[in-house]
């Protein structure tokens, strides 16, 4: 039954119509391999015992003293009888074995009745009848020959989705490599079935030795597959209707969204000792930054997908903070990650917090790689709220080009580059990344200006932050009399902000400043877009890497100032008021409380990342100079001694 224009609901009816066909593929099938070589050239001896009991698998090495686990079947793939046999040859199916027999015989029922519909829908169908006919035209020949390998991808891509979902609860830690799958073949739905179930067999019958292996192997196959076919399909022609499409099978409720990997929208278990607002003390424009973004994220929509604040301009979609130790960049995290946590506890809504870091990096070439693309798409997923943290992030992510850098450390960089601002990127509004840094200098110079915005951690800055901070952190068991202070008032956001960004009304880096004054000889006030446009030449002449994607994190920046308006406790106090609200009424409601852009605003932007950027220059060009001038010292040092010794 269709739900809408692009959503349909596939009736079980139709699931269960292709279990014939399933059941057939999972008995046995002949393929014969077109691109991928057989992982182990090995014979395998299964003789039948006797009617109605199955074959066990026996070991046969082909290298003297090296016992292996054989692949290859002479008669066919009989992947339903290799899993049965995947527990060490007892003749009684275990219950797990029963189950993944069941999900993939499901799975494949469900990837060949999408793919009738899709067939259907676009005119396969009939295609392949006046083909079996022999009435095909030839003008139609390329279409055919296209929409056959559309209906192949998505099979396969459906089968994997399918089961990877069917399979999670009874995954465990355990981890298998299967390496990359090489059998994806296009040129019908049924051959590309066979081909990678071919290669399943395999791997089952090499990693599957026990119950626990045998699902970590599936699931491993499952993600393997799903990225292979999405590679395939960026370039594939004749998608775009599966790839807007919508399919709900609501007996396993499993909702299909094109290409997309299916996730349940969970909320993950948070470890953390939140912080209260007040209890952060100075960092006055980070703090107001981190609790704008945190109520806007929460306008996102399940049903659009979308949040109006990423649709009207404004979201922050990735930041920067940095500052020195101990500024209080562990705090802020633990403000926001609270913020958004107690507001999805009002809203009903899922909420994920994932930190990357160090310990992610490993040593093995490309599963860098793999954790941060895991850490992304857990964060990314568009069924929950997500808050990503990379702390320390020039530890984790090397500079393009560093000989100091680890291979792993260089794979993070090319992920979070293409995560965070890729061709593929879609920023749906439903999560922010935040990347923390002591040392932003030592972050590579496109990934750090990846960074729609900037948090700069300062710290406590004045004499009542020092006050408040002291007095918040020595707690109340002491008798000490708190003086002539108003505690917490230097804290108000409105009386601080106000302060905080009319500093930016002129720059504080002495470069910075003497292009100001140029520009200001020349224009007088910068108050039009032809002055302002001239004062960002200018910084660019001064720092190449003044780029046109520093242009757009500065418009980003004035679009989020734009919304810097206080979104009313109410809203996240009670559901019904707007986070209940449709897309559209949600939407109307933020538009009205928009502010308007200014030159001044602008202005106050440009010198807050030009700031930022030739400060993070700056320490990076004296820390390059600073180890130049050690390794001449150590040089000259070494040169002084060889000649002593020589004389």
């Amino acid at each position: 039954m269709s739900l809408d224009s692009d959503q349909m609901e596939l009736r079980e009816d139709d699931i269960q119509r292709h279990y014939a066909a399933a059941e057939r593929m999972l008995e046995g099938f002949d393929h014969s391999p077109r691109i991928a070589r057989p992982r182990q050239q090995l014979t395998l001896d299964e003789k039948e015992i006797s009617p109605g009991i199955g074959r066990t698998r026996r070991l046969r090495s082909t290298t003297p003293g090296l016992a292996t686990r054989s692949t290859g079947r002479p008669d066919g793939v009989h992947l339903g009888e290799r899993i049965a046999t995947s527990n060490g040859g007892d003749p009684l199916m275990s219950p797990l074995q029963a189950t993944v027999q069941h999900g993939l015989r499901r799975s494949i029922a469900i990837a060949l009745a999408i793919g009738e519909c899709w067939a259907e829908r676009n005119g396969l169908l009939e295609l392949k009848q006046a083909n079996l006919s022999g009435s095909l035209a030839s003008s139609r020949r390329t279409e055919f020959t296209e929409l056959l390998a559309a209906e192949a991808l998505i099979s396969t891509h459906v089968l994997a989705n399918a089961l990877a979902w069917l399979l999670l609860d009874h995954g465990s830690e355990t981890q298998v490599e299967v390496g990359e799958l090489q059998e994806l073949v296009t040129d019908n739905a049924q051959l590309a079935l066979h081909g990678v179930l071919w290669e399943l067999d395999q791997i089952v019958a090499l990693h599957a030795s026990d119950d626990v292996h045998l699902v970590a192997a599936l699931l491993a196959w499952t993600e393997q597959l799903l990225e292979k076919v999405v590679l395939r399909a960026e370039n594939a022609p004749r998608l775009g209707t599966f790839t807007a499409s919508v399919w709900r099978v609501e007996t396993d409720r499993l909702t299909l969204r094109g290409f997309e990997p299916a996730r349940r929208g969970g909320s993950s278990n948070l470890n953390m000792v939140f912080k209260r607002p007040e209890e952060v003390i100075g960092n006055h424009i980070a703090k107001h930054q981190a609790q704008r973004l945190a109520r806007m994220v929460m306008a996102y929509d399940f049903e659009r997908r979308m949040n109006p604040f990423a649709e009207l301009g404004g979201f922050i979609f990735t930041f920067m903070g940095d500052g020195k130790p101990g500024t209080g960049k562990t705090t802020l995290i633990q403000m926001m990650a609270g913020l958004i946590h107690d507001y999805c506890q009002v809203a009903g809504y899922p909420f994920r917090y994932q930190n990357f870091g160090v310990d992610n990096i490993d040593s093995y070439q490309g599963k860098s790689g793999q954790n941060a693309k895991a850490f992304i798409h857990h964060v990314m997923d568009p069924s929950v709220i997500g808050f990503g943290t990379i702390d320390d992030i020039d530890q984790i992510a090397g500079k393009r080009g560093d000989r100091q850098s680890s291979a792993g450390q260089q794979e993070v960089t090319a992920v979070l580059m293409e995560a965070f601002a890729g061709a593929n990127t879609v920023v749906r509004g439903n999560c922010t990344f935040g990347m923390f840094s002591n040392y932003p200098e030592n972050v590579d110079d496109a990934l750090r200006q990846r960074a729609g915005a900037r948090f700069l951690v300062d710290g406590p800055k004045t004499r009542e932050d020092y006050i408040d901070i002291l007095h918040l952190l020595l707690g109340s068991h002491h008798g000490i009399p708190l003086g002539k202070h108003e505690l917490y008032s230097s804290q108000s956001i409105k009386q601080a902000i106000a302060q905080s960004f009319s500093s930016y009304n002129r720059p504080a880096e002495p470069r910075l400043k003497e292009v100001l004054e140029r520009v200001f000889e020349k224009f007088g006030d910068i108050d039009s877009v032809a002055a302002l446009g001239t004062y960002l030449k200018e910084i660019q002449q001064v720092d190449e890497r003044f780029t046109g994607r520093a242009i757009k994190n500065i418009s980003d920046a004035v679009k989020v100032r734009s919304m810097d308006f206080d979104i009313p406790d109410e809203w996240m106090e009670v559901p019904d008021v707007f986070l209940a609200k449709d897309y559209e009424t949600k939407k109307a409601m933020i538009s009205e409380l928009r502010v308007p852009i200014t030159s001044n605003m602008v202005l106050q932007e440009i010198n807050r990342y030009a700031d930022s950027e030739f400060r993070y220059a700056g320490s990076s060009d004296e820390a390059a100079i600073d180890a130049l001038v050690r390794d001449m010292e150590r040089r000259h040092e070494a040169q002084r001694r060889f000649q002593d010794g020589r004389g």
